[in-house]
């Protein structure tokens, strides 16, 4: 049974999408609840951005898209392949303004390309962004 290619996750966030911008796109946001430690070194498509957990790292980021403050994509290494490999995945932020906050949409895809004996990069991933995600509100509401 081939892979699902896609992982979709929505969060309301009681914040405005400016702050929930910087959140993603700064070091300082990014390194305190995706990952340990963040280094950014353009924030613009073609740029980078490497992630630390802790001592795992740093795994790159190369960024797809920057449109302050409603979407920022990049592309990743896929848990399980070899560096070397060209296949990543996709992840995709999208900020819409609320009454309340910000509703954050969280795509990632590019799974399908993988055989079956990695789908524990699949899982590791709808894990991985359900820990993120509430990582990411605990940041931003202690910041408040």
């Amino acid at each position: 049974m081939p892979l699902p290619d896609r992982i979709e996750r929505d969060q309301e966030l009681h914040h405005p999408p400016e702050k929930v911008w910087n959140a993603l796109t700064t070091p300082e946001g990014l390194g305190s609840w995706f990952g340990s430690r963040a280094e950014i070194d353009d924030m613009r498509p073609g740029g980078t951005v490497r992630v630390w957990w802790d001592e795992d790292g740093p795994h790159t980021l190369w960024i797809q898209a920057v449109e302050p403050p409603r979407r920022f994509a990049f592309t990743w290494a896929i848990s399980g392949l070899p560096p070397s490999d060209p296949r990543r995945t996709h992840v995709e932020f999208s900020l819409a303004p609320t009454p309340t906050g910000t509703r954050l949409t969280v795509v990632e895809i590019g799974f399908a390309q993988l055989p079956d004996h990695l789908g524990s990069a699949y899982e590791g991933n709808v894990e991985g962004w359900a820990t993120e995600l509430t990582e990411l509100t605990e940041y931003l509401d202690a910041a408040a």
